[in-house]
């Protein structure tokens, strides 16, 4: 993904997981333990909201009927893993650590999800713009203020383009759109004149998604996974056999599954990200 794109660039070690293991079900081939690696500071996790613990595919969700929960994956909201690498790192970062914060995707699919179950839209656009303040407070006072002097915060990219937002319709797709720029919005607010890098990846997305002979891409709205085959419909599962008919490991599609970036989507925005820290110099 970017961040192990970013690592090549940096000339370090790509970032290994600081907590690995699921909670699935029986059907799924049951438990994978979790196991915390000691010298590992890759703490992003599938399913990771910004401050609240349960987010999409979690095991909690199986008793309200979401069987995507039947993953069971862990969700280990941002603030924690904040918590948890302070708790490894003596309670601060060090002068050269390089920090890459990317969070609300997840905050999107969780509301969305609460507006289907009976919140209002203003409720979720509302939602977003917490978990916006929320996060930028944790880039503030728990990595900036604990000594971190390089931090990437990379904005959230426009959902409602995506193969899922399209899915929906136009009205869910406004929906989508306002919550994010309500987080966006927030977040380049609450975050303005801290000395970090921030990323638009929303605006570099939208025209990639406008223009994508201009990137390289030769299709954003199609899933380069066939999704009906797979067990989860989902990139976690996929592999070069679950491809569409025609499609290799290096296709330039832009997504993988219904919202995560094939690896060339990674690399369009590992390439954004090494941009704006060589405009800042800090490559």
């Amino acid at each position: 993904n970017w961040t192990e794109l970013l690592a090549a660039q940096a000339g370090v070690a790509a970032p290994c997981a600081a907590q690995t293991g699921l909670n699935s079900v029986a059907q799924l081939g049951g438990a994978v333990p979790v196991v915390n690696h000691t010298g590992c500071y890759g703490y992003a996790q599938g399913g990771a909201r910004v401050t609240n613990p349960i987010g999409p595919a979690n095991a909690a969700l199986l008793a309200l009927g979401d069987t995507s929960a039947a993953l069971g994956q862990l969700t280990v909201p941002i603030v924690t893993q904040i918590a948890n690498h302070l708790t490894a790192s003596g309670g601060s970062f060090a002068a050269d650590d390089l920090v890459t914060v990317m969070a609300g995707g997840n905050d999107i699919f969780m509301n969305l999800a609460a507006v289907q179950g009976g919140a209002t839209p203003d409720m979720a656009v509302a939602a977003m713009a917490t978990a916006a303040g929320e996060l930028a407070g944790y880039v503030k006072t728990e990595i900036l203020a604990k000594g971190a002097k390089h931090v990437v915060v990379v904005n959230l990219p426009d959902v409602s383009t995506t193969p899922y937002g399209i899915s929906l319709g136009a009205q869910t797709q406004g929906l989508i759109l306002a919550m994010v720029n309500a987080f966006n919005t927030r977040l380049s607010t609450d975050l303005a004149g801290q000395d970090v890098v921030y990323v638009d990846a929303y605006t570099v997305g939208q025209d990639q998604t406008q223009h994508p002979d201009q990137y390289g891409l030769t299709n954003v709205t199609t899933p380069a996974c066939n999704l009906a085959t797979m067990t989860l419909p989902t990139s976690l599962t996929g592999n070069a056999s679950t491809l569409i008919t025609g499609q290799t490991i290096d296709t330039h599609y832009e997504y993988a599954d219904s919202v995560h970036p094939t690896p060339y989507g990674y690399k369009l925005l590992a390439q954004l990200v090494t941009d704006n820290l060589l405009k800042k110099g800090w490559l």
